[in-house]
């Protein structure tokens, strides 16, 4: 039986060493996933920010004296384009949709802008671009869940603790008033 032993330690060293094999696959499987999550919310706030010069401009051309409102969201724009962190950029992102619903105000005091052909459409896909945020957000979230789940549950916070998974962050607003997105109907 003796001679047995070595050979039983070893099958309980490779079972072992393949438990954690798998939760370390399982566990890069979710960052990626978190990874593709940030992506789509990066891709649809490039959407929206490369929408922003058009739509100032065409609300520029009715609403000239409020200069100081747009020089506002094309700083925020800067601002958000520069963050690195999801809660940089969140709070970022809030500023940025904030003085949109703005510029959207302005837009209502003017009767031929809201009946401007290129500004309807431009009001278009701004609707559409925050609905796809929206989406984005609900799924990276959702991915940053399930990774941080995985990360700090047992046994996988043995492995993760060990191969230094760290807990990925949220895409949050902080300030409850840059939760409303701004409104884009001019109906």
């Amino acid at each position: 039986m003796q001679d047995y032993t070595w050979l039983i330690v070893l099958g309980v060293a490779v079972l072992v060493l393949l438990w954690g094999v798998g939760i370390y696959n399982s566990l890069i499987k979710l960052l990626n996933l978190v990874k593709e999550g940030w992506s789509g919310i990066e891709t649809q706030l490039k959407r929206r920010s490369d929408l922003i010069p058009n739509i100032v401009e065409t609300v520029k051309g009715y609403a000239a004296h409020e200069k100081g409102t747009f020089e506002a969201v094309t700083a925020a724009r800067a601002a958000a384009t520069a963050a690195t962190t999801p809660e940089e950029r969140a709070k970022a992102e809030g500023q940025v949709g904030a003085l949109l619903g703005k510029i959207v105000a302005i837009a209502e005091a003017y009767p031929e802008l809201k009946a401007n052909t290129n500004f309807l459409e431009l009001q278009r896909e701004l609707s559409n671009v925050e609905e796809q945020i929206n989406l984005s957000r609900r799924y990276y979230n959702g991915a940053v869940r399930n990774y941080n789940t995985a990360i700090q549950t047992v046994p996988n916070n043995i492995i993760a603790g060990f191969t230094r998974f760290v807990a990925a962050e949220y895409f949050e607003i902080e300030d409850p008033a840059d939760r409303v997105a701004p409104k884009v109907s001019f109906g």
